[in-house]
């Protein structure tokens, strides 16, 4: 049975789900394009973040939130758009591209994180199931943080 949300909570969680959305797809790109040695745990961090998305679905349906199309689809086109910016190369990936889409992906889980954190305020909302995915999050950033720094290292060393 649904419950009866502010306005303000359902666009909140709309909003949130929209990131979701182009975070998702960025961080299956950044999984399969990123060549680091810590690219399994990437691939698990996509798998995970489709999870949490599927997560804020179940969420928003517990209290009668469906997502917001337009919302979503403007997601995917800033999503898609992101691709296009110059980055010193035409036919290859760059590797500054790394680096930018695993920085896309710390601010999107730390978004994420305050989402969780948000929710606890929600009393219908258990606040263990948010305490596990808060969790989840901490680990998700710490992963991409470790890939991140060794883009940058990889992409900015000199000589």
């Amino acid at each position: 049975m649904a419950v009866r949300v502010r306005p303000s909570l359902a666009i909140y969680l709309q909003d949130h789900h929209a990131a979701g959305v182009a975070g998702a797809r960025v961080a299956r790109r950044a999984a399969a394009g990123v060549a680091l040695s810590g690219n399994e745990g990437l691939r698990r961090v996509a798998s995970e973040i489709e999870q949490d998305l599927r997560k804020l679905e179940e969420i928003m349906r517990r209290l009668g939130v469906k997502p917001d199309r337009a919302k979503d689809t403007l997601a995917r086109i800033a999503e898609r758009l992101g691709r296009l910016k110059p980055n010193g190369r035409l036919l290859r990936r760059s590797r500054l591209s790394d680096v930018l889409e695993l920085e896309t992906l710390v601010v999107g889980i730390t978004g994420k994180q305050a989402l969780w954190i948000s929710l606890r305020e929600v009393p219908s909302i258990p606040t263990a199931e948010l305490d596990q995915l808060l969790e989840r999050a901490e680990d998700q950033k710490r992963v991409v943080e470790s890939s991140r720094l060794e883009a940058v290292k990889r992409t900015f060393e000199t000589g």
